[in-house]
């Protein structure tokens, strides 16, 4: 009984965080308004100032996390909505995945390496372009923490959903393709909720991106990794 009531309890408190969120993101709609960075940002502070564990946290949240898999699934509507679009840019869009891809793994690599972290970390920064589900399998099979390569996958996507507008402003990238696949392959399902606000077709293409991404990083991750370390 007291276990479903610490269910009930994470599950309303972590849906009224992300509609108030979501009301405050319809009212000012910035990059860093966006539900998820707030509503975290809301759900650490409640946490760390009220004293409850992350695991008693999770007793409810799992159930939310399990929404996830779904979740990324509906994405396959757009897609198969703009198929015919789709496949007149295939060939950009496999190249313009494949590089980003590649560019996620090594900038994390390379990075961490200049800033002297350890090992073990770094195999778990390694995936974080990816969503989450492939970025924990990859981080455990290169020898990395699963629960660390989600934070980091988690950081990327909010990093990319806020910084994604301002950089795309600023190269002056227009096009569908360059913003669905940069969103898409820089911040996995995050950016794809992102690209969705540009458009239907950038958030088909966006999702595109975000599943070869995830196919060429959990192929070819352990190659690069001996590859780079």
């Amino acid at each position: 009984m007291i276990s479903f009531g610490i269910s009930l309890t994470a599950i309303l408190v972590t849906l009224a965080i992300y509609f108030l969120s979501k009301k405050l993101y319809q009212r000012f709609p910035t990059p860093v308004t966006i539900p998820l960075l707030i509503g975290t940002t809301l759900m650490i502070v409640i946490l760390t100032v009220s004293g409850i564990p992350y695991e008693t946290y999770m007793v409810g949240g799992k159930w939310i996390e399990q929404l996830l898999g779904p979740a990324v699934v509906a994405l396959a509507f757009p897609l198969y909505k703009h198929r015919t679009v789709l496949k007149t840019y295939f060939f950009p869009l496999t190249v313009g995945v494949t590089f980003g891809a590649f560019l996620g793994v090594i900038s994390g690599a390379q990075l961490s390496k200049l800033l002297g972290i350890e090992e073990m970390l770094i195999y778990s920064i390694m995936p974080k372009s990816v969503t989450t589900p492939v970025a924990m399998e990859v981080a455990q099979v290169l020898g990395g923490i699963p629960a660390l390569a989600a934070i980091f996958v988690m950081i990327a996507g909010i990093g990319g959903v806020v910084l994604g507008p301002f950089l795309l402003k600023l190269f002056n990238i227009n096009h569908v393709i360059g913003k669905g696949v940069g969103l898409g392959s820089a911040a996995h399902a995050i950016g794809t909720s992102r690209a969705l606000e540009y458009g239907e077709l950038e958030g088909a293409i966006s999702s595109v991106s975000m599943t070869l991404s995830a196919i060429i990083v959990s192929l070819l991750g352990p190659v690069m990794f001996y590859l780079l370390l």
